[in-house]
């Protein structure tokens, strides 16, 4: 591809970094793990956060470590990625789809509670896309159901929702730092919360179960492998000290689509700004209109590659996937979800894409606007 949909940032700085770590005997459970946990806990404003390799890592532990099992139920949005499920489904509790909002990406708070029943356990809100949820509905029916309330923040680090950091709202929150994300570590994640006895958990769970005795072969929890290693924290502590920044890069990358494709009618752009809500753009992601279908969406896809420009969809919803559609759960309609999933298109969206890239992407995209809708842009 000429232009990629997503690429990761990485500096002589971070290359520096990842080096000198090779060049100890500490490559995991060292220094860097407790710098980049220490660093990114003070970033949020949080008591813990606990390095793990992924973001899916990070929502099974948080999973576990708030005793959800067999026969529990958690309510999730499909509209998302396949992790969050799949977590669930990891501690043999079913995950209960629950519709998006009309106007946003994420859960809507007003179906939540038809979806509650007595085996309900906990919900987890996916910040989609970097977009915070409607947290005050979903923490106030949380509360009144006695719920946990764990935030998928894989999306969105430096999004704020009333002027405080997504990811410390929850009971828990999980972050992913892969390298499609506004920072990566490689490959990797981390959890973090304020409760200490879940925090010590958490911790526990990812290093085989071990109960914190100096001896490394003492273990009291059944246990995983899902330690992040000092190479991917080195990299970590580089990116996390030029967060701001590339937030600031990633927004004005999102102002320069939406002026260079407004007024066209086949698309309807995502909003810059919203009450209560700060952006951590993820994803440059636009629908096309209610006119279009799927096969339009994917045609544009096909065509845009030939032309050397990487598009994708975001996302295809979980409860359609092969291996969803014969789930023993609820039967759900999500026409929300699905209308959106179809109509879906996302745009190449990284920190050092340049602005005449973006405007050659954007000239491609309207240059077919005829051939998709039989008529002048």
């Amino acid at each position: 591809m000429t232009i990629p949909l997503s690429a990761p940032d990485i500096g002589e700085q971070d290359i520096e970094a990842v080096a000198a770590v090779l060049r100890t005997p500490h490559l995991s459970l060292g220094p860097k793990l407790e710098e980049f946990e220490f660093s990114l806990a003070n970033y949020l404003g949080v008591s813990h956060a606990i390095a793990v390799s992924s973001g899916t890592a990070g929502l099974h532990l948080c999973l576990r470590a708030l005793e959800i099992s067999e026969g529990d139920e958690v309510i999730v949005p499909s509209f998302t990625f396949i992790a969050v499920a799949n977590a669930v489904r990891y501690q043999r509790a079913t995950p209960i789809f629950v519709d998006i909002d009309l106007t946003s990406p994420n859960l809507n708070a007003d179906l939540l509670e038809e979806a509650i029943t007595a085996r309900t356990k906990a919900i987890v809100a996916v910040h989609t896309f970097g977009i915070p949820a409607e947290l005050d509905r979903i923490l106030e029916i949380a509360r009144r159901h006695n719920l946990f309330v764990i935030e998928d923040a894989c999306e969105a680090i430096g999004a704020e929702y009333n002027g405080q950091k997504i990811g410390t709202f929850g009971h828990a929150a999980v972050f992913g730092f892969y390298p499609n994300k506004q920072i990566t570590t490689g490959e990797g994640g981390a959890v973090v919360t304020n409760n200490t006895a879940l925090a010590a958990t958490v911790r526990q769970l990812r290093n085989q179960g071990r109960n914190g005795s100096n001896d490394w072969f003492q273990h009291s929890e059944l246990g995983y492998n899902y330690r992040l290693s000092d190479i991917n924290c080195a990299l970590g502590v580089e990116q996390l000290k030029r967060l701001d920044p590339i937030l600031v890069r990633r927004e004005s990358i999102a102002k320069i689509y939406n002026s260079a494709l407004a007024g066209f009618a086949a698309f309807v752009l995502p909003p810059l700004e919203l009450p209560q809500r700060r952006i951590s753009w993820f994803v440059y992601v636009l629908q096309l209109n209610d006119r279009m279908d799927v096969q339009c969406r994917d045609w544009i896809v096909r065509e845009m590659k030939s032309r050397g420009i990487a598009t994708g969809r975001y996302f295809a919803p979980i409860h359609l996937q092969p291996i969803y559609k014969s789930y023993p759960g609820r039967t759900v309609s999500l026409p929300v979800t699905e209308s959106r999933a179809s109509r879906s298109l996302a745009l190449p969206f990284f920190n050092r894409i340049r602005d005449e890239e973006i405007r050659e992407v954007a000239d491609a995209l309207v240059e077919l606007i005829p051939r998709f809708t039989g008529r002048n842009p």
